[in-house]
Order: C-alpha cells, then sequence, then structure tokens
C-alpha cells in the first residue's frame, strides 16, 4: 500500500485542481511535485527529472507534431478551405443523417483546443427543423467528434501513447482502427438510426462555386490522408509527417488561391498554453521515474491476483476519468505499460481504448462542457446515450481482446 497511498492523493489533488479549472498541465505538476516530496524530497530529483525530460527525442517529437496539427487546422480554417468542404459534402450527400454524423466526425480528424464548438454549430444548422431534443444533438456532436481517437495520427493522445509505451506508431493504428469503425456503428445505431428527417439538404451551387468547394474538400482531406499514409505505410514520424504534410498545404493553398498568411499560421499555432501543458506531463512522467514510483507501481500490479490487462483496463478508465483528456490517462498509465512490456500493442491497446472511454464520460473533458454549453442541454441527459455507446463498445473489445490475448 506504501506507492499506492500517496498515488491517491495525487491524483485527487489532479482531480480538485482541474475542476478549479486549473491548466491539465499545472495539474500535473502539482501531483508530480507531491508524489516527489512523499517519495524522494530530493531535490536533485527534480533536475534530473528535468534534463532528462529535455534530452530526450520522443519530447521535441511530441512538440513538435502538435504544432504542426495547430497549423494545419489555421491553414485550412484561414483559407475558407473547411466552409468550402461543408458546402461540398451537403452537396455530395442528399441524407440528413449521413452529415449529422459525417460532418463532426470528419472535423474530430483536426483536433484543436475546444474544437466540437466549430462542429457544434454545424450539427445544430443540419438539425435545425427537426423535433430533436437538444441533449440528443450534443450526443451526436460529441460522440462522433471522437471516433477517431483511435486512429488517426494527428490526434495528441494517440502521439504520446506510441512515443511513451515505445509502439510502432504504424502498427498501434492498425492494432486500433477498427475500434473508429465500431464506435461509427454503434453512435449509428444509438443516435442517428432512430432519426425521422428529410433527405432534401443538397446543395444548389453551380459552376465555379461548386468546382471551388469540390476543391476544398479535396484540399481538407489531402492533409489527413497524406499523414496516415506517411504515418503507417512509410513509418515516418509524427512531427516529420505533419511538418511536411503542412510545408507542402502551404504552397498548395497559394497555388489553388487560396491565401494563408505565413505569419498568421507559424504565431498562431505557437499555442503556449498546450506545448507548457504538454512539457508539463513529460516531465511528471520522469519524475515518476526518476523518483522510483513507477517501479514500485509495476511491482505492485505484478504481484496483484488480477491478471495484467485488468489492472490496466481499470487505472486507465478511471484516470481518463480523473482527467478528461487522453493527454492526461496516457501520461500516467502508459509509463507503467511500457514499464511492464515495452512494445505491448495488447496492454498499449487497452490502455488506449478504457482511457478514452473514461474521458468520454467525465465534466473534466472540455468537448462535453463545451457541448453542453453550446446547446444548452442537461449533462447526464447528454451523457446518458453516451454511456450506452461506451458500454457497447468497450464490451464488444474486451471479448474480442480476450480470445487474441489468449
Amino acid at each position: 500500500m506504501g506507492v499506492f497511498l500517496p498515488l491517491t492523493a495525487a491524483f485527487l489533488l489532479i482531480v480538485l485542481l482541474l475542476r478549479k479549472h486549473v491548466p491539465i498541465g499545472a495539474c500535473m505538476l502539482a501531483g508530480g511535485l507531491l508524489l516527489w516530496a512523499a517519495k524522494s524530497g530530493d531535490f536533485s530529483a527534480l533536475f534530473v527529472a528535468m534534463k532528462e525530460t529535455l534530452s530526450l527525442p520522443r519530447t521535441y517529437d511530441i512538440l513538435l507534431a502538435l504544432y504542426f496539427v495547430m497549423c494545419l487546422e489555421i491553414e485550412l480554417r484561414m483559407s475558407g478551405t473547411l466552409s468550402g468542404m461543408v458546402n461540398a459534402l451537403r452537396r455530395v450527400f442528399s441524407s440528413a443523417k449521413a452529415l449529422l454524423a459525417l460532418m463532426p466526425a470528419f472535423l474530430g480528424l483536426l483536433p484543436s483546443l475546444g474544437g466540437a464548438r466549430f462542429s457544434a454549430p454545424i450539427v445544430d444548422e443540419l438539425s435545425a427543423d427537426i423535433p430533436m431534443p437538444q441533449e440528443h444533438k450534443a450526443a451526436i456532436n460529441f460522440w462522433f467528434r471522437h471516433i477517431f481517437e483511435f486512429s488517426s495520427p494527428i490526434i495528441p493522445g494517440m502521439i504520446m501513447a506510441c512515443n511513451i509505451a515505445g509502439v510502432p506508431f504504424s502498427e498501434f493504428l492498425k492494432h486500433l482502427s477498427w475500434l473508429t469503425i465500431l464506435a461509427f456503428s454503434v453512435g449509428w445505431i444509438i443516435l442517428i438510426r432512430p432519426l425521422r428527417l428529410p433527405d432534401e439538404l443538397k446543395s444548389k451551387a453551380e459552376g465555379a462555386q461548386k468546382k471551388r468547394e469540390t476543391m476544398d474538400l479535396i484540399l481538407a482531406l489531402a492533409p489527413v490522408v497524406s499523414t496516415f499514409l506517411l504515418v503507417v505505410f512509410l513509418d515516418m514520424n509524427a512531427s516529420l509527417a505533419m511538418g511536411a504534410v503542412t510545408f507542402v498545404l502551404f504552397f498548395v493553398l497559394r497555388a489553388t488561391d487560396r491565401f494563408v498568411a505565413v505569419r498568421d499560421t507559424v504565431v498562431g499555432a505557437l499555442d503556449k498554453k498546450m506545448l507548457l501543458n504538454v512539457l508539463c506531463i513529460l516531465y511528471f512522467i520522469q519524475i515518476l521515474t526518476v523518483t522510483g514510483i513507477l517501479p514500485e507501481i509495476v511491482a505492485a500490479f505484478q504481484a496483484s491476483p488480477l491478471p495484467v490487462p485488468v489492472i490496466i483496463a481499470c487505472v486507465s478508465f478511471i484516470i481518463g476519468v480523473l482527467t478528461g483528456m487522453s493527454q492526461g490517462h496516457v501520461a500516467i498509465v502508459m509509463p507503467i505499460v511500457a514499464a511492464m512490456g515495452t512494445g505491448n500493442l495488447d496492454l498499449a491497446g487497452v490502455a488506449m481504448a478504457f482511457g478514452v472511454a473514461g474521458q468520454m464520460l467525465t465534466p473534466t473533458h472540455m468537448c462535453l462542457v463545451v457541448t453542453v454549453d453550446y446547446f444548452r442541454s442537461n449533462f447526464l441527459g447528454t451523457l446518458r446515450p453516451v454511456l450506452l455507446g461506451e458500454i457497447i463498445l468497450l464490451t464488444i473489445f474486451s471479448i474480442y481482446t480476450w480470445f487474441t490475448m489468449a
């Protein structure tokens, strides 16, 4: 019990600070310092942890990858490509049901802070004339926006998970990508299929406008597809792949008469708060390692009568609920996964699936807060179909994983 008492105290401190709207990085840092004080108290350990954090290649790969994600989002938004893409999809799909699911899903491929606020107005507009409870609209926006948490190479949690757990990026994406299809199917059955919607949503754009909007759709899809191909099939690391795609996209946008200012992109993507949060999370991981807390946790888990995957699943889910962010549960659980078996795809997959489920069911998740606020929906009413969806998804995932690991 020696290690779990300070660990519990640290988690409670993190939750308390999160509820006070303290940034996730500062919360994790405070939790790390509490653990350091309880287990070590030696100031040299803090300096060693900082030195290691700043010298590890993964630190810069993660920070650069996240920076280029922000660059991509700015390029597509400021060039008008995203709005043109919406109009193009309206023309391609006459089904309101398809658009209600696809729009938040696609925009979820381009992660940004509070990004659910970007897709919420689109969902609201598509369902404006439909007698649908606000809670149902909010659940649609929230659920479908996060189906790519398991398969997109530009999701921050995936980037961090692969680097920390020591699993190949391409292999991890292949290992979990079927969960995206499952999540879409579950969401469709629970949230979309019961609706009775009109199928008269086709855009009436003609000529030059139609041509431009079609190009917007292609340009919006290209960065995601290109990054996926570079990472999965060429085994390129995330930061290099996204840097290359961002650089090429800038000139492609210029060549297609979609102006984006270099300064606006480069400076606008410098989200110091987000990058500092990530740096604090990485420092937290090194504090766990340097103070010997991580080896203690691993030893305690190994001595437990419960199967290791069950322990990893429970811890991941709880921490996902506590932090509400993929970076949070990844930062705490993936180092344990790495210490128990570096490169173990099955364990890393269990940690990711259950951690994402936890973050989908908590008021500390920023996207849920933003969605509920926009639609002015009841929190528990919005969460009910999400909870049902997660139960179905985790049940199928657990059965599949049990047989593949047996």
